[in-house]
């Protein structure tokens, strides 16, 4: 028998993992401190996999040959500090699925836009009738995927805290769409440490990979000459001399590897964010030799993704906009800054270190009223509370959507783009979005 296997975590990504090394022949102990979903539990009994809930024992975890970790238990965590100082190796779950696969990797990270990045490229693959899995933050487990049956391409997005326990990974492209501050609480609140976990996407690539990203963002520019990295395919919005992809005329021009156009109005998604993320996904496409005809037809399809920038319903002239998404400051800014009415913009959760100065000048703009929905708001009044600008305090999904509909005027817009993470009173930000749809189809 080859070594013995934990995984901490039993959510998608954790369970997927234990029902591939179990299918490898692997021993496998699933170890999870909080709850495991009736449905985890399932599939971890149809394969005959022991597991453990609401505790970690440590003689069963730390007696590991390698331990699988999940991207949301925090490095400080007790039991990964001491199996860190009993020297066993810990390891993310796409680090080890990618171990066992020899489809090609496409790979999408960035404080912003990721979701949508990799969701798109998804669709223009699908659309090519290429053989291709979605997986890593969205979608289901990659290790799952390759347990069941490989693909030919898979489409990954990676999150900083997956990217962090990824060694030898490799992304055959790899998409960096921005940096900008965001999870300063699990990097000791120092910038330079987060950078150093997104330009992990690219470890490993060779010359003959791709590396797609932003080419105006200065904290990528800045960090390029550090590593070693594929031919790079930047894109911007006004032409540079090696740009991939850029506008001209009311165009997005691709230079390479084939070149063609599209006319700006043809793009399914609307607001500058999502003409990088076009460019972006129709890039990726391009380089694994996708029909221009293909990609064109795809960028223009596409239906977006819930719980960003989704339009929920018009209630009495007012329009109710569902970002429930943008769990950090940027995400909000690119949200505010599409928005063509005055707004009434929905704030707050669990706070990463946020510095809001950077939403301010928006909010100073576009916003009629400020409503607070967190379990502790002082923060966001300290802030706030100088503008001249109406806040009211909520500390429930009820209660900040029936304040909304007192507040908002004919020809509004509600903005639910919290600039936090949820966990201070929902599960999830899907289910702040779900709740935030719901309550608003009842008004």
């Amino acid at each position: 028998m080859e070594k013995r296997i934990v995984v901490l975590g039993a959510g998608e990504s954790g369970c997927g993992a234990a029902v591939l090394a179990n299918k490898l022949g692997f021993e496998v102990f699933v170890s999870d401190f909080g709850g495991i979903a009736d449905k985890y539990r399932q599939m971890l009994d149809e394969h005959n996999i022991p597991w453990e809930e609401k505790k970690h024992t440590e003689e069963l975890i730390l007696s590991a040959g390698e331990i699988i970790k999940s991207p949301g238990i925090p490095n400080e965590a007790p039991i990964v500090v001491k199996a860190k100082e009993a020297g066993i190796p810990i390891i993310s779950e796409i680090e080890f699925a990618g171990r066992y696969t020899k489809a090609k990797m496409v790979c999408i990270t960035g404080s912003n836009g990721k979701t949508t990045t990799t969701s798109l490229i998804y669709h223009i693959f699908r659309q090519a009738g290429l053989n291709v899995g979605l997986a890593g933050n969205i979608g289901r487990s990659l290790a799952l995927q390759v347990a069941e049956g490989d693909k030919d391409y898979y489409i990954v997005e990676l999150s900083s805290f997956q990217l962090d326990n990824m060694y030898e990974f490799r992304a055959n492209v790899a998409v960096l769409l921005n940096i900008t501050p965001d999870h300063l609480d699990r990097y000791g609140y120092k910038m330079q440490n987060y950078v150093d976990a997104k330009l992990r996407i690219l470890q490993n690539q060779q010359p003959e990979d791709a590396f797609v990203f932003w080419n105006d963002d200065p904290v990528i520019k800045t960090e390029l000459t550090k590593y070693k990295h594929g031919k790079l395919y930047p894109f911007a919005e006004d032409r540079k001399n090696d740009c991939a992809a850029y506008t001209e005329e009311e165009k997005i021009v691709f230079t390479e590897p084939v070149p063609f156009n599209m006319e700006l109005e043809e793009l399914s998604l609307t607001g500058k964010h999502n003409l990088y993320n076009s460019m972006a996904a129709g890039i990726s496409a391009n380089v694994a030799g996708i029909r221009k005809e293909t990609i064109r037809e795809a960028l223009s399809s596409f239906t977006g993704v819930e719980h960003r920038l989704e339009k929920v319903a018009k209630v009495g002239g007012v329009e109710y906009i569902n970002d429930s998404k943008a769990t950090n400051v940027n995400s909000c800014w690119y949200a505010l800054q599409s928005m063509k009415t005055k707004t009434v913009l929905i704030l707050g959760g669990k706070d990463k270190g946020n510095d809001y100065s950077e939403i301010a000048e928006l909010v100073k703009e576009k916003c009629s009223a400020l409503i607070f929905l967190g379990a502790d708001n002082s923060k966001l009044h300290d802030f706030f509370g100088g503008y001249g600008i109406p806040t009211f305090d909520t500390h429930s999904m009820e209660e900040c959507v029936n304040e909304a509909y007192r507040i908002a005027k004919k020809g509004e817009t509600v903005l639910l783009s919290p600039c936090c993470a949820s966990f201070d009173l929902f599960r999830s930000y899907e289910e702040r979005g779900k709740l935030f749809k719901e309550y608003v189809c009842k008004l």
